[in-house]
């Protein structure tokens, strides 16, 4: 419980940082490249750093903050509040955005929630509009009074730590930490909650900074995936090759976490690689200029500084090394131990239950939902394409796990929060996202159903339409579909439906005369290109029985500013056409749904859509 809990605040923190990122380098970019000691000295490109250091990246983190928190009204009093401990300070803010954002965004959540359904009908926008400024205008001054002071004095408590440890030598003792918190998928909240602000305040300071590469440096863990290229067996021997160029060039370092995971005693390999690259980086006193977001080897020479590369690249030559050396003869030891064989029996008994009988969508999951997890979807996609090309393959953070999810496949480490996160989808917990028994069992359930709903299909469509056919006589029935229309005036076509519900005894002919009355009131367009005219209250008098039409017209008739490719004319009496309404309202859910629906020649499509 603990675990999740510190695995939730982790995220939420790099969850200010993340979609920040491509700023952050721009900053770092424009640092390395045009200060006075950088690689293309140019002062007036260099008068950029100030500003973009300590106004417009403590915003952007501010306003993440609290738009996570409260939406879009949370990220702009979220800015608001920042701009307080900004100008209250002589540091960049950082630390002051992940603090004021998110209490800004939750502040006005509270308020919005409190006066829900109490503003007078026509005051919304002006108590909408004050209440962010008012309330944004107490937490600026709160924030320059009381939470920039707090902030200063803990930024210098946290800088004067870290250069003690660095005077003492003490530095590469830190991977003791960094190492087993990031293989636990608390690499984000290290890197861009802790490193990244000290790492800022030694920036602005010195034009680089050692910090950054204490966590992205991806020379530890490619020492251990280079470790099983050569002493493993079988699976895994034959998916760490491109784990390792995975890790290295593409930065995904989640991607050696499970081999870690696998065999525990193997972090001491990446805690004394981690540790060896640190004390080189500190020889050579090497740094980046920005946080490198991924950690690649490329993102890592993009941002060193002008005279910097050798000691970066000697600083991950030998963290691989060491890590290397440390981990062979562990992997050795564990290949030896457990044979292949050994490996598959056991992955065999775990079975994979999918007790969905429709899947549209599968979720790959990890902790961001930008790593691994990936990787994984793009390989799963690129495998069931041949034959199950109906079904979604995406990935995702485990914290915002589609609501629409049939299977979420994730780490095993993350069980319980994907369980939480996604009840009502069934749950594949894998070791590793490019190559698991699992993922091969998940695979063969897919195709076997593929094959069997294939031999299957003509007698499935045979019972479908004879269960539609059954219900034709009722609310909606082929006569009252009609195809390919050319485009006209919502009137006129707003009449056609009418005519037809007359004609099927649905409705009396004054009832037409309801519909137009109605769409002046209000359109009557819901969107996804379809409008639903039907009769005022008063009308329903008019009404004979429940009755619905559909008219496609495949150019479009315009309601309003809109164009609606269905109209669909209701008339009900009680609740008789409320599951037919309710289908088309999940319809809309489903863009390539209502695509196929608008352009379709078979009316069969719909009759079984609507009619469900």
């Amino acid at each position: 419980m603990i675990k999740e809990k510190v695995q939730k605040f982790g995220k939420f923190l790099s969850g200010m940082v993340m979609p920040n990122i491509g700023a952050f380098i721009a900053w770092g970019l424009i640092t390395a490249l045009f200060i006075e000691t950088g690689w293309f000295p140019n002062e007036q490109l260099a008068s950029l750093v100030d500003p973009m250091l300590k106004y417009l990246l403590p915003l952007l983190v501010g306003y993440t903050g609290g738009r996570v928190v409260g939406d879009v009204r949370g990220g702009v009093i979220g800015a608001i509040a920042t701009a307080g401990v900004i100008v209250g300070a002589d540091i960049p803010m950082f630390i002051g955005a992940m603090i004021m954002g998110p209490l800004a965004g939750y502040t006005i959540k509270k308020f919005d929630k409190a006066i829900e359904g109490k503003a007078p009908a026509g005051f919304e926008m002006l108590i909408n509009n004050f209440s962010v400024g008012i309330i944004g205008l107490i937490l600026a001054i709160v924030g320059f009074y009381a939470i920039g002071p707090v902030v200063v004095i803990l930024t210098e408590g946290l800088k004067l730590g870290v250069e003690v440890i660095i005077s003492k030598g003490l530095l590469p003792l830190v991977a003791i930490f960094i190492e087993p918190a990031k293989v636990l998928f608390l690499n984000n909240a290290i890197n861009h909650g802790i490193i990244g602000p000290i790492g800022i305040e030694q920036t602005k300071e010195l034009g680089q900074s050692i910090m950054y590469l204490l966590e992205a440096n991806p020379g530890p863990g490619l020492g251990v995936l280079l470790a099983y290229c050569f002493y493993s067996k079988g699976g895994m021997k034959q998916s760490a090759p491109g784990a390792a160029i995975i890790h290295a060039l593409g930065g995904i370092h989640e991607i050696y976490f499970p081999y870690v995971l696998m065999n525990p005693l193997l972090i001491i390999a990446p805690i004394v690689g981690s540790a060896a690259g640190i004390l080189v980086f500190s020889i050579f006193n090497a740094g980046l200029v920005a946080t490198p977001s991924p950690g690649s080897i490329f993102a890592l020479m993009a941002l060193a500084p002008k005279g910097g590369m050798i000691g970066i690249l000697a600083g991950v030559a030998v963290s691989t090394a060491v890590s290397f050396v440390v981990a062979a003869p562990l992997v050795r030891k564990a290949a030896k131990k457990l044979s292949d064989n050994n490996d598959e029996t056991v992955s065999e008994n775990e079975e994979v239950v999918i007790n969905k009988e429709v899947i549209n969508k599968i979720v790959f999951a990890c902790d961001a939902g930008m790593g691994s997890s990936a990787m994984g979807a793009t390989k799963f996609r690129n495998r069931i394409k041949g034959f199950a090309s109906n079904i979604t393959v995406i990935n995702s953070s485990v914290d915002i796990i589609p609501s629409d999810a049939d299977i979420v496949v994730s780490h095993k480490k993350l069980e319980e929060r994907a369980r939480k996160n996604s009840p009502q989808a069934d749950h594949v917990f894998i070791d590793n996202f490019l190559q698991d028994s699992k993922l091969d069992k998940l695979y063969s359930i897919l195709e076997n159903r593929a094959d069997g709903n294939r031999e299957l299909e003509e007698v499935a469509v045979a019972e479908v339409a004879a269960s539609v056919q059954a219900r034709e006589t009722s609310i909606l029935k082929s006569d009252n579909i009609i195809l390919g229309l050319s485009s006209e005036s919502k009137e006129d076509a707003i009449e056609r439906a009418g005519k037809i519900l007359v004609k099927e005894g649905y409705v009396k002919n004054n009832y037409i005369a309801a519909m137009q009355e109605r769409e002046k009131i209000v359109s009557t367009y819901i969107g996804m290109g379809i409008a639903i005219p039907h009769g005022v209250g008063e009308a329903k008098k008019e009404v004979e029985k429940s009755g619905i039409v559909v008219l496609q017209y495949p150019d479009g008739v315009v309601f309003g500013d809109d164009l609606a490719y269905l109209v669909i004319g209701i008339a009900g009496v009680g609740d008789d056409h409320l599951e037919i309404l309710s289908n088309i309202a999940t319809s809309l859910e489903d863009e390539t749904l209502v695509d196929k629906l608008k352009n379709t020649s078979d009316k069969f499509e719909i009759l079984k859509t609507f009619n469900k």
